[in-house]
């Protein structure tokens, strides 16, 4: 059977999706994980603050991003989402910005904590820091595009552990009331920190939850960027006719620890943590596109050379890029009288 007759029988091709399709799903996330590992050294080089990151989850959040309209739909994202947020269009410069809290970070001008993504232009909106509450704003947004009628969609995403907050209940709740637009997605490693699944829930999967409140549910293999994206779409086009909200559990791995403040391996066995690294989605979406006939070394070692030049570039644009003037601490913390004091730029404009 020729290459052409293998891929005319892929995985992709009856989900829709074209071979280009799949190499730039791949190459988000090759580039997710090239970036996470930066965050990281610029941390343990004292040059960032704080690192939370999403090794393990590109998969679920390649896919789950992709049957989006980059242009209009919204995205509300959590602190892991750095796969998705490359995905609906912000730059390794722009998360890097926010890493080392710089003036022209487009998230919020150096004055949030790294892991708030946000970016006004690509509709990306800005996550509040208590856990949870990017769930009842996304079902505000979802709910205003439908009493509005534009035909816009919201995906949200959070982790398992933010489904023990009250916030996630009641915009399920809302939601399903009024059939909103919105893919209400969680990725779910089964930790909360160092909490384990067990201990969070007494149900083995947050999709059961999703008949309680009247709405259809998915448990969806988040190693598996295909299976997440088919999940994704289906959830989509139902939001797009008008039948209300999806809740998506992608189940994905956490290949390293909660945060740059964590150490995993003081609550994980060691057998776990090897046994995660096997459903790694990277290596899992390489060797698909290679039994396809659409991938060998000789493109990856190209991707990953292109991959380390931009991640390199991005590093050297935000380390030269201005630190926020300590004058401006409180700027748009409380109400400044004086109309005519600008704002900051980009992050508050949209520019």
């Amino acid at each position: 059977m020729s290459a052409k007759e293998v891929r005319a029988e892929a995985r992709h091709v009856e989900l829709g999706l074209s071979d280009q399709d799949v190499l730039q799903m791949y190459y988000y996330m090759v580039l997710a994980r090239a970036l996470d590992e930066r965050m990281w050294q610029l941390q343990r080089a004292g040059k960032a603050m704080f690192v939370i990151s999403g090794p393990g989850h590109e998969g679920a959040q390649v896919g789950m991003v992709w049957p989006l309209d980059r242009e209009r739909d919204w995205f509300v994202p959590y602190y892991r989402s750095v796969a998705a947020v490359l995905v609906k269009g912000m730059t390794p410069t722009d998360i890097l910005l926010a890493v080392l809290a710089k003036a022209t970070d487009p998230s919020s001008g150096g004055r949030q904590m790294p892991g708030h993504y946000a970016h006004p232009k690509h509709r990306i909106l800005s996550t509040s820091s208590p856990v949870g509450t990017q769930y009842p704003h996304a079902a505000g947004l979802a709910y205003a595009a439908k009493v509005r009628k534009t035909g816009e969609v919201v995906l949200v995403t959070i982790g398992d552990g933010g489904t023990s907050q009250g916030d996630w209940h009641e915009a399920l709740n809302f939601a399903a009331i009024h059939k909103v637009p919105c893919l209400f997605a969680v990725e779910n490693n089964r930790y909360a920190i160092s909490v384990p699944l067990h201990k969070q829930m007494a149900v083995p999967s947050v999709a059961l939850r999703a008949p309680g409140y009247g709405m259809v549910g998915a448990s969806v293999d988040g190693s598996d960027v295909l299976e997440c994206y088919r999940a994704a779409k289906e959830a989509y086009d139902r939001a797009k006719r008008g039948e209300g909200p999806t809740l998506l559990e992608f189940r994905v791995e956490r290949l390293g620890s909660h945060s740059s403040d964590d150490q995993q391996e003081r609550y994980r066995p060691k057998e776990e943590i090897e046994a995660a690294r096997q459903r790694d989605p990277i290596p899992n979406f390489r060797r698909y596109l290679e039994s396809v006939a659409l991938w060998d070394e000789e493109r990856e070692q190209a991707l990953r050379d292109r991959v380390r030049r931009e991640v390199d570039a991005a590093t050297d644009e935000a380390e030269r890029a201005p630190d926020p003037d300590p004058a401006t601490a409180a700027r748009h913390v409380y109400y400044d009288p004086d109309p005519a004091r600008p704002v900051d730029p980009v992050w508050w404009t949209g520019r």
